[in-house]
């Protein structure tokens, strides 16, 4: 394996308008590859917007989703990829033959699709259908996983999609600065956003605290350290239909320590060069192998009906 230039991005996408989401992707990939980034990671449904699916309709849904690979959306990003030479992850709602719907996110290169996840715990729309897979693919020689937002809080889905060989695994998010029952969380005021050349100091601030990155510094660091991995997180900034998000996308190495992060009130990328070593250096890769499975096989894998619920979308 040689060393890796992965980018991770944020951007404020527009709802349901993919021409402009893609043009944002566009411009975003053009210009972390002439930085020398040969990865670009986008957030969860960067393609299509997110929040707003909460209202559609099932049929609704299935105008606004495509299918993968011969969606038109997948299409334009393998032709982005392909102009910049660049690899690019990005987000859609796909649907299938049988009217099926789902949360995905895709790789692509110039080629075209390299691999596509579906999430393994929606929740933005009734109508979206659970995926029943974990999926580790290869990337410019080295092996990468995807896990989409919730999906994530299931740290048994990192710890297995670790045991399957990814060295990284692409976190895209829609999320931070929504009410939660922990302490601190909370929606944050769309006025900041609005008014953020002239106070950046006050959205820094919410953006910053228990509401945004202080609650994501309480996991995810740990989501890395514990496996050994890489770990790619995205997630937009600005307002995504009427909820702000406050991005931090950021690269976390094998030791859980952040070795990019996007610090702009503003649409941007950071890039992180990533070094084989720090896969066996880093503690995660040692504990992995003194694992005793035989003390917990049967507690992990017994019987046990999933219940999800959100309590900011249940309060809507």
């Amino acid at each position: 394996m040689e060393k890796l230039k992965v980018a991770t991005a944020q951007f404020e996408n527009k709802s349901g308008d993919k021409a402009y989401n893609l043009g944002q992707i566009n411009d975003l990939a053009a210009k972390a590859a002439a930085d020398g980034a040969q990865a670009i990671a986008f957030h969860e449904c960067s393609v299509t917007g997110y929040t707003f699916a909460r209202h559609l309709s099932k049929e609704q849904m299935l105008d606004l989703a495509e299918f993968i690979p011969d969606g038109p959306s997948i299409q334009r990003l393998t032709a982005i990829a392909r102009e910049h030479n660049i690899a690019i992850l990005a987000g859609l709602f796909e649907k299938d033959a049988a009217g099926k719907l789902y949360k995905a996110y895709v790789c692509v290169d110039k080629n075209g699709l390299v691999a596509k996840y579906r999430k393994l715990h929606p929740f933005i729309n009734p109508h979206l259908t659970p995926g029943d897979e974990y999926v580790v693919f290869d990337l410019l020689g080295w092996k990468c996983g995807i896990l989409i937002c919730y999906d994530n809080n299931v740290i048994e889905n990192v710890r297995a999609t670790a045991l399957l060989g990814a060295d990284i695994i692409f976190m895209p998010h829609v999320t931070m600065c929504t009410p939660s029952s922990r302490p601190g969380a909370g929606f944050v005021d769309p006025a900041l956003w609005h008014n953020r050349e002239a106070d950046p100091t006050s959205l820094r601030l919410e953006f910053d605290g228990l509401k945004g990155r202080g609650w994501l510094m309480k996991w995810l660091p740990a989501r890395a350290y514990d496996n050994g991995i890489y770990v790619v997180f995205s997630n937009p900034i600005g307002m995504d239909d009427d909820q702000l998000k406050n991005g931090c996308s950021m690269v976390l190495d094998p030791f859980g320590d952040i070795v990019a992060e996007c610090r702009q009130l503003g649409d941007g990328f950071a890039i992180a060069t990533l070094t084989p070593e720090k896969l066996q250096q880093a503690g995660g890769y040692r504990y992995r192998k003194a694992r005793r499975p035989e003390l917990y096989r049967d507690v992990i894998g017994q019987q046990h009906t999933s219940e999800q619920k959100v309590v900011w979308l249940d309060n809507k």
